[in-house]
């Protein structure tokens, strides 16, 4: 019950913003160390010199007195008395009209120190008055002739200038806040900033954004723009999948309207009809499967797993030779034992596409790959035509088909090939780039992920 209690007070206490908790983190804890020091130093320090300081007044007191107490006339103890306060610095007053009690200011911390110590070592001491003048500090003894008062000067007794100290502490603290509190500042705008941009993309709306400040507020803001991207790519790519569909079912679903349009009740078609008909239905059911395949890899979220390098793709290169396909493993450098962390069904789709599109456009194709100490970089080649320098970009976009005119005759015939092994080479962390092959002068597609 009291957790419960307490809870929305201290949630009223405490800031709810993060300038004003970090400023309450950074200067509570100092403000808090400063003043206990200064107040455990004030209180040892000055309380220590004071006492020292008085004391050693205190003899200088007490040998006069004891002449004026030695003396046998008031006139005598008055010559005494003068004859060595005033080489002492001392002013003697004989008679004198004493105060009650002792005196002084209520801010006076060091006179309770000092009215402590003279009357500690002078026993005849009548009143001490240090509030009448607070540069003088006024003793009242009791003589053989009647009361007497010697009266000195404060400093004698404490230390000068105490609130010098004070005076430097608090500047310097005022100084040092400052400059912490616009340090503070300057690292907490970045933070600002990569709220601003995530509330406004909430929003819908995309304003720019580019990471500032330490490495942890950039780590978190290059996340924010990866974050960002990729749901825009989703996004883009949700929108190329419709019309894709849409406009790469149109095609069949039109030869099948025209066939079934010309198939009579009273002839039923004959078997060159029903395989153009199945064809077409084949051909729907690959588009369909490609799709599938690229919505799959969108939402793949299967963990890393750590695979042989050389095994994992003498694996995919023997069940490409098994379809048919004529595809080698070439080259391959690095250790042969080595390990890579990858999610192998996704790396094996995307290495699929990529032999698919090479035999497609191409006599062969040739992979080579090099097992690094921080990434694996796997090459396919072809003897193809290869894609013009300035298609390349448009050549890894969903749905797109460099050449339209040619027949779809695989199982990614809706232009996903190089999208799906692009964006399994962003889920890994990687990239793919395609560029001429050096070997074959066709195309290449070479995948680099981390290791």
């Amino acid at each position: 019950m009291s957790n419960q209690s307490d809870g929305p007070i201290a949630r009223t206490l405490v800031p709810r913003g993060l300038y004003a908790r970090a400023a309450l983190i950074l200067f509570l804890p100092v403000v808090v160390v400063t003043l206990v020091v200064s107040v455990m130093f004030l209180q040892r320090h000055f309380e220590g010199v004071t006492r020292q300081m008085t004391a050693s007044m205190s003899h200088e007191l007490a040998f006069v007195a004891r002449l004026i107490d030695s003396a046998s006339s008031p006139e005598a103890a008055r010559r005494a008395g003068v004859s060595v306060a005033r080489p002492l610095e001392l002013t003697l007053e004989l008679p004198a009209n004493p105060v009650a009690q002792d005196q002084r200011l209520f801010y006076d911390f060091s006179g309770r120190v000092v009215t402590q110590v003279l009357r500690e070592a002078l026993p005849r001491v009548l009143s001490i008055d240090l509030a009448s003048d607070d540069k003088r500090v006024v003793v009242a003894l009791e003589g053989p002739t009647g009361p007497y008062a010697l009266s000195f000067e404060r400093r004698r007794v404490s230390a000068s200038n105490p609130h010098q100290l004070l005076v430097l502490m608090v500047a310097t603290s005022l100084l040092m806040t400052g400059i912490a509190t616009i340090f503070l500042r300057n690292q907490l705008r970045p933070i600002r900033r990569l709220a601003s941009a995530a509330e406004d993309y909430g929003k819908g709306r995309m304003v720019p954004y580019r990471p500032q400040g330490a490495a942890e507020i950039r780590s978190a803001g290059t996340a924010f723009l990866d974050m960002r991207n990729r749901l825009e790519r989703q996004n883009e790519q949700r929108k190329l999948m419709m019309s894709g569909i849409s406009h790469d079912l149109r095609t069949p679903l039109t030869r099948l309207r025209l066939s079934l349009s010309m198939v009579s009740p009273d002839m039923p078609p004959d078997a060159e009809e029903i395989a153009a008909m199945e064809a077409d239905i084949a051909e729907m059911s690959r588009m369909v499967d490609g799709f599938l395949d690229y919505a799959r890899d969108e939402a793949q979220d299967r963990p890393p797993e750590q695979v042989s390098a050389v095994g994992f793709l003498e694996t995919i290169v023997a069940d490409a030779q098994r379809a048919g396909q004529p595809a080698a493993l070439v080259q391959f450098e690095g250790d042969r034992a080595g390990m890579a962390t990858c999610r192998p069904d996704m790396l094996r789709r995307a290495l699929e596409n990529l032999i698919g599109n090479a035999v497609r456009y191409g006599s062969r194709a040739e992979m080579d790959a090099a097992l690094g100490p921080r990434s694996l970089r796997i090459g396919i080649e072809d003897d193809g035509p290869g894609i013009p320098e300035d298609s390349l970009d448009a050549a890894m976009r969903p749905f797109t088909r460099l050449d339209p005119s040619r027949r779809r005759n695989s199982a990614q015939g809706a232009g996903l090939g190089l999208a799906i092994a692009a964006d399994v080479a962003r889920a890994h962390g990687g990239q793919l780039r395609l560029g001429r092959g050096p070997r074959l002068g066709g195309l290449r597609a070479e995948i680099v992920i981390p290791r």
